[in-house]
């Protein structure tokens, strides 16, 4: 086994778990500025990525063979270079399931009693009660990706006592969901549902998916919430729902534009939630990769590298 390097800084506890998923490997922890260009050609396997894994690591010569990543989106990385040079590549899907779905409820939560109202008038100084405060209780949440993260948004909303559907490619009954249909029902499902929850990643077949016709779907006392990718919604499309009042709300943590620049339409409705691609972040993430990456690495080791969790498919983009 070649070299293991580690980046973006895992804790002891964390670096002690990796060091027993591989004993006796040669393992590097450290962050970016702290290691050498020889450590990044001699790296086998690297959790993490910047700028100088693309550089160095992909350079005729380099020894990379795998590459774990600490986000569920693969969309920034070089995936056909990765895929000509046959690494191979696992992403952190499910690592940020709690958080993500945390997210998404306070974006529901938020909309429904009015938490974005009450925040902007104590900033002002005024003392001003919406006109319209409902529940989440007994609404229906859609959720468009019925994958680890949008399953712990069901069970969420369950709690909230909701009912729940989801969409996803291949649908099969799960216990978080009262029913779960396949992509070709969606329209079917938006138009049925009070919170539609968005958390499909970036493919080529999800770009734009969320565009002026879907939003029409939407009923007038509907919320989109949308804690996937930013490009899988149409934004002017949205802006134009927001602004007509032809749907209630929005809770935005991705954008198709990153950051959202400081003019940009979306920061001057008063009707949306907006929060800057944050919903993935929590003080237990490094926990959570340390877990999934020593999981894996013993996986690797054993040579069994078709059952690597979240082995990314190039052809699929997933």
């Amino acid at each position: 086994m070649g070299t293991i390097l580690c980046l973006h800084g895992f804790g002891p506890e964390e670096q002690e778990k990796i060091r027993r998923a591989a004993p006796g490997a040669t393992i590097v922890f450290g962050r970016s500025a702290e290691i050498g260009p020889d450590v990044y050609r001699d790296a086998e396997a690297v959790c993490g990525w910047n700028d100088r894994v693309a550089e160095i690591c992909l350079q005729e010569g380099a020894k990379l063979r795998w590459v774990q990543t600490w986000s569920a989106g693969i969309d920034s990385l070089p995936l056909e270079k990765l895929r000509q040079r046959g690494v191979l590549l696992t992403d952190a899907a499910g690592v940020h399931s709690v958080a993500v779905a945390e997210t998404a409820l306070a974006h529901m939560l938020g909309l429904t009693r009015g938490i974005h109202i009450a925040v902007r008038s104590q900033m002002a100084g005024e003392w001003h009660r919406p006109s319209e405060l409902s529940e989440l209780y007994g609404r229906t949440a859609l959720i468009v990706g019925a994958g680890a993260i949008g399953t712990r948004i069901a069970e969420l909303a369950r709690a909230f006592g909701m009912r729940t559907i989801g969409i996803r490619r291949t649908p099969a009954p799960q216990p978080a969901y009262d029913r779960v249909d396949g992509m070709d029902k969606l329209d079917e499902a938006i138009a049925e549902s009070d919170y539609i929850v968005n958390v499909l990643p970036d493919t080529p077949e999800t770009r734009g998916i969320f565009d002026e016709a879907r939003f029409r779907l939407m009923k007038p006392t509907a919320f989109f919430i949308n804690v996937g990718r930013g490009a899988s919604v149409k934004t002017e499309a949205l802006v134009e729902a927001l602004r007509e009042r032809r749907i209630a709300g929005a809770g935005l943590d991705v954008f198709e534009e990153e950051p959202l620049p400081s003019g940009h339409p979306l920061r001057a409705l008063d009707n949306v939630i907006l929060t800057p691609h944050t919903a993935g972040h929590t003080n237990r993430l490094k926990e959570r990769v340390a877990d999934l990456f020593a999981a894996n690495l013993e996986i690797y080791l054993r040579g069994e590298t078709d059952r690597l969790i979240n082995l990314v498919n190039y052809d699929k983009g997933y």
